[in-house]
């Protein structure tokens, strides 16, 4: 099984986007295992913490080390990506030549009761993430408008039409990782 570092993109107590997130780990089960990255406790970028950096850092690139895969699920605000995504972004990348992110396959989705789902900050966030090496996953794209009761109270899909096209996507994402992924050592016999 797949481990992917999940990063939700709001610290809202009762985000859409985190319960977005657990309703796709429901849907993944057996298949990837979800380990969310606590971005609020991170502080602001500073270079001058590498001296003696904060635990909430350490344990940010020791989660995306051992991770397989990153999924980031975002909300969209005034047309762009929240603020504490490019803060993770920016901590998991130093210090210099020391990323934690280099060749992770990463794939993006969000929510939001808007008609384009989170569309154009998602379309932002992708300008940039190759930059960090990570290895963005083009299609499908999820753009989730959230309704009521599409996601019920134990984090289930309701919407057959939605659960299969949800299914998909993380099928897609599976071998995304797959492909994309660390390399394991090859062994060669020498004769």
């Amino acid at each position: 099984m797949k481990t992917v570092a999940v990063m939700v993109g709001s610290l809202t107590k009762n985000s859409i986007n985190a319960t977005f997130a657990k309703a796709l780990e429901k849907l993944a089960a057996g298949q990837l295992k979800f380990d969310y990255l606590d971005i609020g406790s991170l502080p602001h970028y500073n270079n001058d913490l590498w001296d003696n950096p904060p635990e909430a850092v350490t344990k940010l690139k020791a989660q995306i080390a051992a991770a397989d895969a990153v999924l980031i699920v975002m909300p969209e605000i005034n047309r762009s990506f929240p603020g504490v995504i490019k803060n993770a972004l920016d901590w998991g990348s130093r210090p210099w030549g020391q990323s934690a992110w280099l060749g992770k396959p990463v794939s993006l989705v969000g929510t939001t009761p808007g008609a384009i789902g989170t569309a154009v900050g998602q379309g932002h966030l992708r300008q940039i993430l190759p930059l960090f090496d990570l290895v963005v996953m083009g299609q499908p794209e999820v753009y989730f408008q959230t309704k009521p009761g599409l996601i019920d109270e134990h984090f289930e899909i309701t919407d057959d039409v939605t659960r299969g096209f949800l299914t998909g996507y993380l099928d897609k994402f599976t071998r995304f990782i797959d492909h994309h992924g660390p390399r394991e050592a090859l062994a060669v016999a020498a004769e």
